[in-house]
C-alpha cells in the first residue's frame, strides 16, 4: 500500500469546497488550499498526514491572511481517533480555526469545525477544586511534570498524618484522632479507606491494617 501524501488530500478538499461554489487552486503563496467566491474573504485549508504541531503552526500564520482557515487532515478509526479528534477541535476552537477530516477510502470530507472567535468559559467549581488543593496540601511535596509517580495530594498528606497516629497510638476514636492530628475529615477519610490503611474494629473506633503500617515505615509519602 502506497504511503499517504498530503497530495492525495487536495482532490476531495477540493471538491467539497468547489461544491459550495469557491473557486479552488493549491499552492498559493505558502498556502495549501485557497478557495475564493464572489467578494468574500478568502478560505485557507492547510493538510497534512496527521495532526501535528506544525500544521497548527501553519494554520495560525494563515490567520495573518484571512479569519476563515481550515486545517485538514485523513480520519481515523475506532476510540483512539475519536480521543484526538475531540482534542484536536478544541485547541482549533481556541485558536480560531476549522477542523476538516478526509476519509481516505472514498474521499468523504466531514467539517467538524467551522472557524471563528472563541471567548474559553471559566468553570468555577474546577477553580474552587484546585484552589482548596493549593490551600490543603503542605508544603511542596511533589516535583513539576513528574509522571508514573504517586501524586502527593491534600487529602494523601491527611491520611498519612492519621497512619502516624494510628501506628503510635493504636485503635483510636475517629474524634481522637481527628483531635490528635488537626484533621477535620479524619472520621470520612479512615471509613472511605481509599489506600487500604484502615479498618474499623468496632463504632467509630479504627486501626491501622498491615498495609497502613507498611506505607509509615516506607516513608513514601512525603510529609
Amino acid at each position: 500500500m502506497a504511503k499517504l501524501k498530503e497530495t492525495d488530500l487536495y482532490p476531495p478538499v477540493k471538491a467539497l469546497l468547489e461544491a459550495q461554489g469557491y473557486e479552488v487552486k493549491s499552492e498559493i503563496g505558502a498556502c495549501d488550499v485557497m478557495a475564493v467566491r464572489g467578494d468574500e474573504p478568502p478560505v485557507i485549508v492547510e493538510l497534512k498526514t496527521g495532526f501535528t504541531l506544525s500544521l497548527f503552526h501553519q494554520a495560525i500564520d494563515r490567520l495573518a491572511i484571512s479569519d476563515a482557515v481550515y486545517v485538514a487532515a485523513p480520519r481515523g478509526k475506532g476510540r483512539a481517533f475519536l480521543s484526538a479528534l475531540k482534542s484536536n477541535m478544541k485547541l482549533c476552537r481556541r485558536l480560531g480555526l476549522g477542523l476538516i477530516s478526509v476519509r481516505m477510502e472514498d474521499g468523504f470530507c466531514e467539517i467538524h469545525l467551522d472557524p471563528g472567535p472563541y471567548a474559553p468559559r471559566k468553570s468555577r467549581p474546577k477553580s474552587d477544586r484546585l484552589l482548596r488543593e493549593f490551600a490543603r496540601r503542605i508544603g511542596d511535596p511533589n516535583q513539576g511534570g513528574s509522571t508514573r509517580t504517586t501524586i502527593v495530594t491534600a487529602y494523601r498528606q491527611d491520611a498519612m498524618r492519621i497512619a502516624v497516629f494510628l501506628l503510635a497510638a493504636g485503635p483510636a476514636k475517629a474524634s481522637e484522632v481527628a483531635k490528635a492530628t488537626g484533621v477535620a475529615r479524619a472520621r470520612p477519610i479512615m471509613a472511605d479507606d481509599h489506600y487500604g490503611w484502615f479498618e474499623r474494629v468496632d463504632r467509630g473506633i479504627y486501626q491501622l491494617t498491615p498495609k497502613g503500617r507498611e506505607a509509615v515505615a516506607s516513608d513514601a509519602v512525603p510529609q
